[in-house]
Parts: structure tokens; sequence; C-alpha cells
């Protein structure tokens, strides 16, 4: 749980992998779908070209991104895959493998793109790299980054530490029951996938985000260790056309807990803003927190400047810890 405790960070943490993208989707295709085990605990999706061309979107992933992530992105960077050209979409994937007990948890990388498949095998056999068999899938190595890559189709690849990727086989393969199979997951995705960047977590994963987002606040209320039980889960979505936008719907299962929800976090963000910098009460004023038909809305915009001056203050390094 830690590790994905370091990938859901809080509201603003949503902005580990966030950029400056243009008004297009990043959706995952069924291949790419099917390569996810089925426990996912949380899914990013994000349009990996715009990031790539945006100074301003790569200074903020490298700030904040967890390592965990980092390691997946630079093992596709040096793998001699020209991510830069090649790459459209890149997801990550938190998942519980099967059979694990506790918050054990493991990620998976998946890329979507046209990759030159003749030119990568060429590459490949002239260093003499010969591919490890699975089943009718073929394993290589990513350079000396220590992660293995599959080739899905000549539009998707799915990569990740030797483990993970045999089980991502594993579910696409079905032999492990898959994300398509995760019907509440699914169900999530269909109300963000249309976006350049989006989120969907289940229920350890926006429990995790919500007390971060509540921070210290969560110890000055006596509610909040019950409340957390009944948050079921989340998803978010992210805009950076026109200042920056963050949208994060939390599901819980009736209109009380949604409503006792939102005042909690409101109270939240009250003690927060008591002992803030002038940025961070900003930003505070910038989030606007609601509820509606069982749904906790938390909604954020700033202009570019006030969101990079929130950059540098204690209250934004507090919520991505």
């Amino acid at each position: 749980m830690k590790n994905l405790a370091k990938i859901v960070g809080g509201g603003i943490a949503a902005l580990c992998l966030a950029t400056a993208l243009p008004a297009r989707a990043a959706q995952l295709s069924g291949d790419a779908r099917a390569a996810i085990p089925h426990d996912v605990q949380q899914l990013i999706v994000i349009d990996y070209r715009a990031m790539q061309n945006s100074p301003a979107a790569m200074q903020l992933k490298n700030k904040v991104m967890p390592p965990e992530l980092k390691s997946l992105e630079k093992a596709l960077q040096v793998s001699g895959m020209n991510d830069n050209h090649d790459v459209d979409e890149l997801a990550f994937a938190a998942y519980r493998p099967k059979g694990s007990t506790g918050d054990a948890t493991r990620i998976i990388g998946l890329a979507q793109g046209q990759f030159s498949l003749d030119d990568i095998m060429a590459n490949f056999k002239k260093k003499k790299i010969k591919p490890v068999v699975l089943r009718d899938n073929k394993i290589y190595p990513m350079g000396a980054s220590g992660m293995q890559v599959a080739f899905l189709n000549p539009t998707t690849m799915v990569f990740g530490q030797t483990d993970s990727l045999k089980q991502a086989l594993d579910a696409r393969d079905g032999m492990q029951p898959n994300f398509l199979t995760n019907n509440a997951m699914t169900d999530m995705m269909s109300s963000v996938q249309d976006e350049p960047l989006w989120s969907i977590l289940d229920q350890k994963g926006t429990q995790t985000m919500m007390r971060s987002l509540m921070g210290d606040a969560a110890q000055q209320v006596g509610d909040y260790d019950t409340l957390k039980k009944r948050i079921l889960s989340s998803y978010y979505t992210m805009d950076f056309q026109n200042g920056v936008k963050f949208d994060l719907d939390v599901l819980t299962p009736d209109t009380f807990t949604a409503a006792t929800m939102a005042s909690l976090l409101n109270a939240a963000a009250l003690y927060k803003k008591m002992s803030g910098t002038d940025i961070e009460k900003q930003a505070i004023d910038g989030t606007k927190i609601d509820s509606s038909s069982g749904k906790l809305i938390v909604s954020y915009s700033s202009s570019d400047s006030q969101f990079a001056t929130l950059l540098q203050s204690s209250l934004f390094q507090s919520v991505v810890h």
C-alpha cells in the first residue's frame, strides 16, 4: 500500500502525470485493457505525445512523478524504441497480483502508438538479443533497465518487471481474470476515457487519496475513519488548455455519505487555509467541494502562473508526499 500511496497521492497529486494537453482523448485499445490484471487499484492514462512536446508539463512531471513510474518511463526511453516519436498514449496500472495477501501491489506500463516492429526486431537481431518465449508471446529486455517488454500487436506494447509482465500476459491470454471483467472499474472508465488525461481508482486507492487530501485535518475529525469505509471508488480528469483544471468524483453508497464527506473536506480545506500562505489560500479558494447524488465532487482551477507558484509551496509538497 505504501507504493500505491505514492502513486495516488492526493487530489493535487494527480498532477504527477499532468500535461499541457490538446483536446484529444487518451483511450486504451481492447488488447491493452485485456493485458491489465483484474484487481486494478489505479489506472492512469495520458496523451504522451502532447506531454513530450510541453516543457512546462515535463517540468511538472519530473518534480512529482513517483519513483516507480519514473523507472518504467526511463526503461521505455532507453529501450531503443523511439518513444518521442512512436508513443501516442501511455498508461500505468497499479494492481494486486493474483494470490497476494495484504496490501501488495505491482505496476505495469502500456504504450500505444505506431511502432515499426520490423526495425525494432532488426535492431534486436543485430544486437543478438533473443526473446524469452511465453506461449505465443516474445518477451525482450528493455536495454539495461531490468525491465521487459512484449508487443501485443503493432500498435500496443506492455512492459514492466518480469513477474509483472508475465502476469499481464497471463491476463491477456485468459490464464487469469483481466481488467475487462472488472465491471466496477470499466463502468467508471466510460465516464472519463474521452479526456486527454484521466485516472480511475478502486476503494483502497480512493481511501489513500482522500486521506492524503484530508492531511492532518483527518486526525481532527472523529467521523473520518468510519466514513472512509463507505468510500467506493473515484475517477478524475485534468485539462491544461486554459489554465489548470482538475475534476474529481468520489463515489459513495448514498447521498448522506457524500454530503458528510463534502463537509469534512471543506473543514479540512478551512483548517489548511488558516495556516497557509497567500498562494495556498488562493489555491484553496480556487477549489470547489460539493456533493450530488451520492458523489463527492471536487473541482480545482487556476491560472498557469498561480499554479506554477503553488508547485513551490509547502501545501503542495505535503499533499503529494
